[in-house]
């Protein structure tokens, strides 16, 4: 049997990217899976993907930040499903990220648009999951949050604001219903290659990047699947309330790294070559 077998999970921003490998890898190990994105066409691929592997998937168009929609979604899982065990709230207003700028030059519009969503859709599917986990005697929930949550950046204000929050929110909702056997924790990815990401980065920009990890290559939405399922399982049922990074080391260093860190030891030398041969971004 696998680690959610006869559980419900329901999974948000599943059409694509990390929340799409979060619930192929629940449905793989015995779940059952609401996929709900505001892509209604990208919901369905998913679930068709998941039908021919495990045969345990409902689709749902799903603006989170419609508060009507996200009852909508929750009651469309327990009719189907029998209630709700798990939640990954993965979406993210990630269309409004080219035009999050510095403060000064920020749009308010996308401020609020980005908060609606990332922030406030996911404390509106916390508030319709959790009586219903309580209801079947406790539940996990995991918040995608990211690296830029917990540290400054020259953009992407509100994003990082949304997601700073949304640790908190994580931290708060585990400790108001630890009680209950509910448990939730947070997951900050650093540079996770989608296609999505990777359509939006140039090459000196995924240059620049990948000089201030640790370990050679970047993410993938695998490498957080396995970390969202691992905090959602029993083998994680003492842990709560944390954020956890999976940045390949993004965030672990000085930051002079990327140019020699405060020794004058050589970097391994496929990386002195690259760094040499690559403008600065």
């Amino acid at each position: 049997m696998g680690r959610f077998e006869d559980k419900v999970a329901v999974v948000t921003g599943a059409g694509a990217g990390i929340g799409k490998a979060c619930a192929l890898a629940i449905a793989r190990e015995g779940g059952r899976v609401v996929v709900a994105d505001i892509d209604g066409s990208a919901a369905i691929a998913c679930t068709a993907q998941i039908a021919s592997e495990a045969d345990r998937a409902l689709a749902s168009a799903t603006d989170i930040a419609d508060v009507h929609a996200v009852a909508a979604l929750f009651e469309t899982a327990e009719r189907h499903f029998g209630g709700v065990d798990l939640l990954v709230n993965n979406a993210s207003a990630m269309h409004l990220t080219p035009r999050d700028r510095a403060i000064l030059d920020l749009d308010l519009a996308v401020w609020d648009q980005t908060m609606a969503t990332n922030l406030r859709g996911t404390l509106l599917c916390c508030r319709q999951a959790i009586p219903r986990m309580i209801a079947r005697g406790g539940g996990a929930i995991v918040n995608m949050s990211s690296c830029q949550g917990l540290s400054g950046d020259t953009a992407q204000t509100s994003y990082a604001a949304s997601k700073a929050a949304m640790n908190m929110l994580s931290a708060s909702l585990a400790t108001q219903y630890g009680h209950a056997q509910i448990r939730c924790n947070a997951v900050a990815p650093g540079l996770i290659m989608t296609d999505r990401l990777l359509a939006k980065l140039d090459e000196c920009t995924q240059r620049h990047l990948r000089r201030h990890q640790l370990l050679p290559r970047v993410g993938r939405p695998d490498d957080v699947a396995a970390l969202v399922a691992f905090l959602l399982s029993d083998d994680a049922a003492f842990i709560t309330g944390q954020v956890v990074c999976i940045d390949g080391g993004m965030l672990a260093h000085v930051p002079t790294y990327a140019d020699g860190g405060n020794s004058r030891a050589a970097r391994p030398s496929g990386e002195t070559a690259e760094a040499k041969a690559s403008p600065r971004c």
